[in-house]
C-alpha cells in the first residue's frame, strides 16, 4: 500500500509540475507575442506605402491580435478592415513622411463594391500630387480594376494580366433530386425570386437569365467606364480587348496600353528610387499599409463632444447567434436602440454589407432604423450587398448611398420544403409511422408530403411577409405599394441600377454618407464613434478558445472555392422561420 500511495504522490506531483511549466511556456509566448504587437512601428521619411490584399478585406478591423496569427513567424498575418484601410490612405494623403503608394497586387479576393471604395480613396491620394505605382507578376481583373487608378501600372514579363469580362454560373440540381427521388415542394412570391429554380429547373428562366444579365452589365458598364477614363482607352476598344483576352499574354497587356511596361522587381525599385530620390545604394524605405496604420491609429482618435456612430451590420441575418461574422436581431436593435439613447450622439451612419436572412430579425432591426431617424439622421451606406434583409433594414433610412457596384434589393420571399419519403422508402427501404394528438400536428416534415393546407399557410405566411416588406420599402421611399412591387418581386439590383428605379439616393461610399450625416445633423465638428463595440484583448482571447470559428474559417481556407457550400450548409443548420434573403451567393469574377 506504500507503494501505491507514493507512486500516485509521484504522479500527481508530475502532472501538477507539467501544468505548472506548461502555463510558463504559455504565459511565455503570450507575453512574447503581445509584446511584438506592441512593438512601436517607425515611419521614416521619404516612406513609400505598399497595399497588398491578398486576403479578403473585412469591413472592420478586427481587435483580436491572434486573428489569423502564424506561430512559426510569430506574426499576425490578418487583413486590415476597410474601415482602416480607408482612413490610412486618406490621412497619408497629408503626411509628410509619405512619399507615394505601391500597389502591389495579384489577386483581389473581395468583392467589386470593397475594391471600388479603396480604388476611390486611392484616386482620391493622388489629388496631393504624390504618386502611385501598381505592379503585379499576374493581374487579375479586381486587381488590375484596382491597379487602373494609379498613376503607372506594371507587370512581370512573363506574367498575364486577367481581362476577360463578368461571368456567372449557376448550379441546378432537378435531374439529381429526380435520380434521388426528392420532391422540392417550392412556394415563393415573385417572379425573380431564383433560388427555388435550381431545385425545378434545368436551366435559368428567362427573368433569371435577365435579371443576372442587367446586373453583371451594370458592374461590367462601370468598371470599363473607370478604366476607360484612366487608362484613355475606349469602352469599344477595351471590349475588343476583353473579347480577345489579348491581355493573358503580357505583350498583349502593353501592345493595348493596359500596362505602361513589362519590369522585374529590381527595375521597379529602381523606378521608384528615382522617384522618391533614394541615394544610390540605400534601401526604399517600404511600409506596409497595416504597420502604417498601427502608427497613425492614436491620432485618428477624436475627443470631440458631439458624435456620429457608424454602426457596423456585417453578414447574415438571424436571431439568437451573436457574433462577429453575423448580424443578430436581438444585439444589432439594442445596439442601434442605445445610440439613439446616447445625447451624444447626433447622428448614425449605418453600414449595410449584407445578403439578409431571418425575415423577423430584419423586421426588428427596421424598427429600431424606424424609430432612430424619428429623432436623430439615419443614413445607410451599401457595401458589397445590401439584399433582401440586407435591404430591408435599410429602406427606413433617411438617405441611402451604394457603391455602383453594390447588389441590392431581392425584394421577395419563398420557400423549399423537400419531400424525402420516396428516397427514404425506394432508396434506403426506411419507412416512416407516426402518432399525433392534433389535426396539424405534423405540419411540415421531410418525411411526407405537403397537404393543401400546409400549402396555403405556408403560402399565407409568406403573402404576409411580402406585402410587409412592399409596405416598408414604399414607406421609406416615398414610392407606391405597385410601384416597389414592380421593380421587387426578388429582382436584384446593381447599385448603378437601383438608384435610377429610386432604390438608392446617391452614388458614394461611407465617408460621403458620414460627411451627410453631419449636415444633416448640422455638425462641424464631430467624433466617429464605432459601434458595435468590440471586445478588448482578453474577452477576444477566451472567446476564441471557447469556440469552433478559427477550425470553421480553416476548414472554409481549405475548401477554396467550395467554401461557399460549406458555409450555405452551417447556415442552414440554424435557419429557423422565414428567410428574406438573397436568392443565392454569389461572387462575381
Amino acid at each position: 500500500m506504500r507503494e501505491f500511495f507514493k507512486m500516485m504522490f509521484a504522479s500527481m506531483a508530475g502532472f501538477i509540475l507539467s501544468m505548472i511549466l506548461l502555463f510558463v511556456i504559455f504565459f511565455a509566448i503570450m507575453i512574447g507575442m503581445v509584446a511584438s504587437f506592441e512593438k512601436e512601428v517607425k515611419v521614416p521619411e521619404n516612406t513609400v506605402l505598399t497595399i497588398s490584399l491578398k486576403n479578403a478585406v473585412p469591413e472592420r478591423s478586427s481587435n483580436n491580435p491572434f486573428e489569423e496569427f502564424n506561430f512559426t513567424s510569430m506574426k499576425s498575418q490578418k487583413q486590415l478592415g476597410l474601415n482602416a484601410i480607408l482612413q490610412s490612405i486618406h490621412y497619408a494623403a497629408n503626411d509628410d513622411r509619405i512619399k507615394g503608394i505601391l500597389l502591389d497586387l495579384s489577386s483581389v479576393p473581395s468583392n467589386y463594391a470593397t475594391v471600388e471604395a479603396i480604388r476611390n480613396a486611392v484616386d482620391s491620394f493622388k489629388q496631393s500630387g504624390k504618386f502611385v505605382v501598381a505592379y503585379g507578376e499576374n493581374l487579375s481583373q479586381k486587381a488590375y480594376y484596382l491597379a487602373s487608378a494609379a498613376d503607372l501600372v506594371f507587370m512581370n514579363p512573363l506574367g498575364y494580366l486577367e481581362f476577360k469580362g463578368i461571368y456567372m454560373e449557376l448550379m441546378f440540381f432537378k435531374n439529381a433530386l429526380t435520380k434521388l427521388e426528392v420532391e422540392a415542394q417550392i412556394i415563393r412570391h415573385g417572379k425573380f425570386k431564383s433560388a427555388v429554380e435550381p431545385f425545378m429547373l434545368e436551366k435559368m428562366s428567362d427573368s433569371n437569365r435577365e435579371q443576372l444579365s442587367t446586373y453583371t452589365d451594370g458592374i461590367w458598364n462601370h468598371i470599363l467606364s473607370g478604366i476607360s477614363e484612366s487608362r484613355g482607352i475606349s469602352v469599344d476598344e477595351l471590349n475588343l480587348i476583353a473579347d480577345s483576352l489579348f491581355t493573358w499574354d503580357a505583350n498583349g497587356a502593353l501592345k493595348y496600353k493596359m500596362v505602361d511596361g513589362l519590369i522585374y522587381r529590381d527595375e521597379l525599385d529602381a523606378l521608384i528610387g528615382e522617384k522618391t530620390a533614394v541615394e544610390e545604394g540605400k534601401d526604399i524605405s517600404y511600409l506596409s499599409l497595416s504597420n502604417y496604420y498601427e502608427n497613425i491609429k492614436a491620432k485618428l482618435v477624436s475627443f470631440k463632444k458631439d458624435k456620429i456612430a457608424v454602426i457596423y451590420a456585417n453578414g447574415e441575418i438571424v436571431n439568437g447567434n451573436n457574433s462577429s461574422d453575423v448580424i443578430d436581431g436581438v444585439f444589432m436593435s439594442n445596439c442601434i436602440r442605445e445610440a439613439r439613447e446616447d445625447s451624444s450622439i447626433k447622428a448614425v451612419v449605418l453600414r449595410v454589407n449584407s445578403p439578409g436572412g431571418d425575415a423577423l430579425a430584419s423586421d426588428m432591426i427596421w424598427r429600431e432604423v424606424y424609430l432612430t431617424n424619428e429623432v436623430k439622421p439615419v443614413i445607410v451606406s451599401m457595401g458589397d450587398y445590401a439584399a433582401s434583409g440586407g435591404y430591408y433594414i435599410s429602406c427606413a433610412a433617411r438617405k441611402i448611398y451604394a457603391e455602383p457596384t453594390t447588389l441590392t434589393g431581392s425584394i421577395g420571399v419563398f420557400g423549399v420544403i423537400p419531400n424525402m419519403e420516396k428516397m427514404f422508402n425506394n432508396k434506403l427501404g426506411i419507412t416512416f409511422d407516426n402518432v399525433k394528438t392534433n389535426e396539424h400536428s405534423d405540419y411540415i416534415s421531410v418525411t411526407h408530403p405537403m397537404s393543401d393546407f400546409d400549402k396555403a399557410l405556408v403560402l399565407k405566411q409568406i403573402e404576409n411577409i411580402y406585402s410587409t416588406f412592399l409596405q416598408r420599402v414604399s414607406e421609406g421611399r416615398g414610392m407606391s405599394v405597385d410601384a416597389v412591387d414592380s421593380i421587387g418581386q426578388g429582382r436584384i439590383w446593381s447599385g448603378v441600377d437601383a438608384k435610377r428605379i429610386g432604390l438608392v439616393d446617391e452614388m458614394g461610399g461611407m465617408y460621403d454618407a458620414i460627411a451627410f450625416a453631419a449636415s444633416e445633423a448640422g455638425l462641424e465638428e464631430y467624433a466617429i464613434v464605432e459601434l458595435p463595440k468590440q471586445k478588448d484583448f482578453l474577452d477576444e482571447l477566451l472567446s476564441d478558445m471557447s469556440s469552433q470559428s478559427s477550425i470553421q474559417e480553416k476548414i472554409q481556407n481549405e475548401l477554396g472555392v467550395f467554401a461557399p457550400l460549406y458555409k450555405a450548409y452551417m447556415h442552414m443548420q440554424s435557419v429557423q422561420g422565414i428567410q428574406a434573403r438573397l436568392p443565392y451567393f454569389i461572387y462575381v469574377n
